[in-house]
């Protein structure tokens, strides 16, 4: 069977940036299982995907506007440091967690003037070119139920 809308797709997964570093990958963890065609994964890897069957291999160069896009200036935001609470000292470079119009986000601090904490709520991969090394070890139909959740429910359907 090959991967299209509504197939249900396991795979081993490596992702490394531009100069080889790896990002993140599912060796030596249970492989991503998830539904194809309903946005669980970046456009650009689904796009690679699509056609493939169980025991393929790719790799896959997926550019930012396929992932996850541009850095935007808009979302950065300057806040007071009172804003903080918690015993935690704020340097640049972790991650805190804001509630948003849109609900919870991750945010980076990116920079500390005085009282001014400058928080970054682009994509930590934002800008980045995407290196993915894909094994697709199994391909499968979607349960009605799982097409009507959006997503894979039982054996290996954990949200990513």
């Amino acid at each position: 069977m090959i991967i299209a809308k509504e197939s249900v797709v396991t795979m081993h997964y490596t992702l490394k940036n531009e100069a080889g570093e790896v990002l993140d990958t599912s060796a030596g963890r249970e492989p991503l299982v998830y539904l194809h065609g309903v946005g669980g994964l970046i456009p650009g890897l689904e796009k690679e995907l699509e056609g493939k069957q169980a025991n393929d291999k790719l790799n896959a160069v997926i550019p930012p506007e396929e992932a996850y896009g541009s850095r935007r200036d808009d979302l950065l935001r300057v806040v007071s440091k009172e804003g903080f609470q918690g015993e935690e000292a704020l340097v640049e470079g972790m991650r805190v967690q804001l509630e948003t119009d849109r609900g919870p986000a991750v945010a980076v601090v990116s920079g500390i003037e005085g009282e001014n904490v400058t928080l970054d709520l682009n994509h930590p991969l934002a800008d980045v070119t995407l290196h993915f090394e894909v094994e697709v070890l199994n391909v499968r139909e979607a349960e009605a139920e799982e097409i009507a959740h959006g997503h894979v429910h039982g054996e290996g359907g954990h949200q990513h």
